[in-house]
């Protein structure tokens, strides 16, 4: 999060672009958080063909969800002999096909616009708001689009008409219908995040939402409408009450019963009546984060007859706190059973994983997750997950505040017992364009269906008053697209053109194929704006197929279902996720680029449940519904 102001009790002072002033009531100096610069890892000087390791230092941390206090060693590899070596061995990039969105949002009949509620006293949940999602919520097969939406806060004016969500069916023909108001979807909030399954398995995708406030459970009637039935699934409580900022929030099957669960993610204590602006350069701006307390997250237990439990406290998720945003929920040591990630603002991040008796335990630390290669924690915005490299396990990105660059953490499987990740953002490139930025939702994902992910991450300052005291950004700012070639991450966004090259202050991102072409685009949530829908337009020849997975045993959504595909000699992987990126609810249908290969030559598919089903001699480009314990596919 942001430069952050001052705590209001402190005397108006500069501070340092990066650097964060500690919690009110401690006398020490602003904490700066380190950038992500080749120059500043006290490497000695390196000889042509030699790994070098930084000096081994090793820093004390304290634990802002625990209170242990942790050393972090600083040893660690920065990647041959930093980045000038690596690029010196790196071949000239090949040629590839451009990757080409087209704004769509006018020509589609999105009118919907976003508010904060903003009166310009700068209240922190103006920054947060808000996610979006995809759902098919008619089931005609194609997906239609959530917007979530902000409202007016206490002190601030009063619309004639009360700001809500909106929900735009799929016309099928490229256009879009506002059916906010016949669907019910269209209840006052002030919402942040979203995720959607069908969570009493009858066949209609349903939606949770969080807010600043109460958060709230649609159920899809199956008639094109949703009705609130918070209250009567037992999740009254998921906000701790009206001071309570939700955050990312995902549905997922963590005991494999064949009912997604719900994870509830919690940013912070927001007292309206208790704020007090804070100045940075004698500037007024949003405060930080540390401002404010803390909460814990939640894990709510789906009992099966439309009702959950509060199991956070017996799960051990409720042990931890921290300032939650965007998570991701997925089988990180590939053991059948769901981990849950959590990206934590200015602290250091979580990963859950799951014990297989109903607890989690938390590793971030020891797996090499919690903070960044310089044990310093990230101003975590956006997470996911996805195989970038191919080697079959599920790597995290995360996505970062102005001054530090977004992190990628390759997943290296389970060694010596215990599951380890590495920061190799200097090494791939990962971080490449985003240090300027403040980035919010991402992903992996293969836009040119040639086989191998690309790295989209939204961007956009949450300081709507930066360029004020800071020369080096701006409020509005263009989003980040990072291709691989040569096994490098390299900014492809200026090449890409286009609806790309759009200046908002995005937050959440979406990625589903609207028009069912084989081509998946992009829906950005853009701060006081309207969104911006981008259709991928890019001309090739490449193959595709998509996967809609249906549960019997398992959950309906097949949620936590893992597909490995292999086509041309070639497998990839990839996993049904019901909540990730920037507080964001994305297409639950998976996407595979082939490449020049018009067969699928073997698919295989673990479900939830614990049970496999293989498929072989696929037909490429097509979407294909596959039924758990079926033998054969339907388009």
């Amino acid at each position: 999060m942001p430069p952050p102001g001052l705590a209001p009790e402190e005397e108006p002072r500069a501070l340092e672009p990066g650097t964060f002033p500690r919690p009110s009531g401690t006398p020490a100096a602003p904490t700066r958080i380190k950038p992500l610069d080749v120059k500043a890892t006290h490497q000695p000087a390196c000889r042509s063909g030699e790994r070098v390791f930084a000096d081994d230092i090793s820093g004390t941390h304290q634990s802002a969800a625990t209170g242990r206090s942790f050393s972090v060693a600083r040893g660690l590899w920065r990647g041959l002999c930093g980045l000038g070596l690596l690029l010196a061995a790196t071949p000239a990039l090949s040629a590839a096909t451009p990757i080409r969105f087209r704004d769509a949002t006018e020509a589609g009949g999105i009118r919907f616009i976003h508010t904060d509620g903003g009166s310009g006293r700068r209240h922190i949940v103006e920054t947060v708001t808000c996610g979006l999602g995809l759902i098919d919520y008619d089931g005609d097969g194609h997906l239609d689009i959530f917007f979530l939406n902000g409202g007016p806060l206490p002190g601030g004016p009063k619309p004639d008409r009360p700001p809500t969500n909106a929900l735009y069916r799929n016309n099928r023909d490229g256009t879009f219908t506002d059916v906010t108001a016949r669907s019910g979807v269209g209840i006052p909030g002030y919402a942040m995040g979203c995720a959607v399954a069908d969570y009493d398995n009858d066949g209609d995708e349903d939606i949770f939402i969080t807010n600043y406030g109460a958060h709230r459970l649609l159920r899809n009637n199956g008639d094109g409408t949703f009705t609130d039935v918070t209250d009567q699934a037992g999740l009254a409580k998921a906000s701790f009450g009206p001071t309570c900022c939700g955050a990312g929030c995902a549905f997922l099957d963590y005991d494999r019963d064949g009912q997604v669960d719900l994870f509830v993610g919690n940013y912070l204590e927001f007292d309206v009546a208790k704020a007090q602006p804070c100045l940075h350069a004698s500037v007024p701006v949003y405060c930080s984060p540390r401002t404010y307390p803390m909460v814990a997250n939640r894990l709510y237990r789906n009992h099966g007859d439309g009702t959950f439990r509060d199991a956070s406290d017996s799960s051990g998720i409720g042990r931890y706190k921290g300032y939650a945003m965007g998570l991701v929920c997925s089988d990180f040591d590939g053991d059948g059973w769901t981990d849950i990630y959590v990206g934590n603002d200015v602290m250091e991040n979580f990963l859950f994983r799951n014990k297989r008796d109903g607890t989690f335990e938390e590793i971030g630390l020891v797996s090499g997750v919690a903070v960044d290669q310089y044990g310093e924690p990230q101003g975590t915005m956006g997470s996911n997950a996805g195989d970038y490299d191919g080697d079959g396990r599920f790597d995290i990105i995360v996505t970062d505040y102005q001054n530090q660059v977004n992190t990628l953490y390759r997943n290296l499987g389970t060694q010596h017992g215990s599951l380890q990740f590495q920061d190799v953002t200097v090494e791939t490139g990962a971080g490449t364009g985003s240090r300027p930025l403040v980035t919010w939702g991402c992903g992996f994902v293969d836009f040119d269906n040639d086989g191998v992910r690309e790295l989209f991450a939204a961007a956009g300052h949450l300081q709507d008053t930066v360029e004020q005291y800071d020369g080096s950004t701006t409020y509005k700012q263009r989003s980040l697209l990072l291709a691989q070639r040569n096994g490098r991450f390299v900014d492809i966004t200026a090449e890409s053109g286009g609806a790309l090259l759009r200046l908002e202050s995005s937050r959440g991102a979406v990625f589903g194929d609207l028009n069912n072409d084989g081509k998946t685009d992009i829906v950005l949530l853009n701060a006081r704006a309207r969104p911006t829908v981008m259709i991928n337009e890019t001309a090739t020849q490449n193959h595709w197929v998509r996967l809609k997975l249906v549960g019997t045993k398992s959950n309906r959504s097949a949620v936590g279902a893992v597909a490995r595909l292999t086509a041309g000699g070639r497998t990839q992987v990839d996993e049904v996720r019901a909540g990730r990126g920037y507080q964001s609810a994305e297409d639950l249908r998976l996407h595979f680029g082939l490449g020049t290969n018009s067969v699928v030559d073997r698919l295989e598919v673990s479900w939830p449940s614990g049970g496999t089903n293989t498929w072989t001699n696929l037909v490429a480009d097509r979407i294909l519904r596959l039924t758990e314990g079926e033998a054969r596919p339907s388009p």
